[in-house]
């Protein structure tokens, strides 16, 4: 458990790989919606472990220590141990935890997108007090959800230096204000400031890759690849060779991963190894 705030703590899971060098680069590691963290350590549901990964998730903080990062994986506020219960009420009353979470947080003047960031920086404060970790070569990994978590992490985390945004790197207007979405994705007022494709700025010239599936239908593949050309142009007027690197796979809304690991090592490991 680590506390965030005096009132509040998020359950972590802390994968340390075996044989990595001291002190090893990290990866914060966002789960997205679903039961929680437990889905991205290979834990399933009813708690027992399971050796395969399984479901959307993939295991990806499981594939992350493998590759040699000390992964640190927070409970998302809204999920798992984080959530809420709302037994007293009728069935048709009850609100999911993210929906009511999120209208407390807007009536005073806040959202649960800035709590999830305050707690994914609190993650990486704690990240700088471990001999394990280093944090000058930190990056930040996220599916759906945590996608969003990535996203929003890394435009005001500096300490962030390359990131994976899996399933969510879609301008807003073309995604979650399309459909019907969960309400924890809306921040008051922001987009008075820019779309996503404008807000990614905030990111260049730090490597970025983008995973998308073309059977993703919570952000279509067309929409994705326009969000991704429009954002691209902060990363050629900062300089940064290549830009936002992609991988659009043929799959629906699931981690990929066939060029996130590699990705990663890359530029926080400096190889392939």
């Amino acid at each position: 458990m680590l506390r965030t705030t005096p009132d509040s703590v998020m359950p972590t899971y802390l994968l340390i790989p075996k044989d990595a060098p001291k002190p090893a680069p990290c990866v914060l590691a966002l789960h997205g919606h679903g039961y929680g963290v437990r889905d991205t350590v290979g834990i399933r549901q009813d708690n027992t472990d399971r050796d395969a990964p399984e479901g959307y998730h993939d295991d990806f903080g499981v594939q992350l220590v493998k590759r040699g990062f000390v992964v640190i994986a927070p409970e998302i506020s809204c999920f798992g141990e984080r959530t809420s219960h709302y037994e007293h009420l009728e069935p048709r009353r009850r609100p999911t935890t993210c929906h009511n979470a999120n209208t407390y947080a807007m009536m005073l003047g806040g959202s649960v997108a800035g709590l999830r960031v305050w707690d994914g920086m609190r993650a990486v404060d704690y990240l700088e007090t471990i001999p394990q970790a280093d944090t000058s070569r930190l990056g930040v990994m996220g599916i759906s959800g945590g996608g969003m978590h990535a996203f929003f992490s890394a435009c005001l985390d500096l300490r962030i230096r390359a990131a994976v945004i899996s399933g969510y790197f879609c301008d807003w207007r073309k995604s979650i204000l399309s459909i019907n979405h969960c309400t924890c994705n809306f921040v008051p007022g922001l987009l008075k400031l820019g779309e996503l494709s404008d807000l990614a700025a905030l990111i260049a010239p730090r490597p970025l890759l983008v995973e998308n599936g073309t059977r993703d239908d919570i952000f279509p593949i067309d929409d994705v690849k326009a969000t991704v050309r429009r954002a691209n142009r902060a990363w050629r007027i900062l300089g940064a060779s290549g830009g936002i690197q992609t991988d659009y796979f043929e799959g629906a809304h699931q981690i990929h991963g066939h060029k996130a690991y590699d990705f990663l090592q890359r530029n926080l490991q400096g190889d392939h190894s």
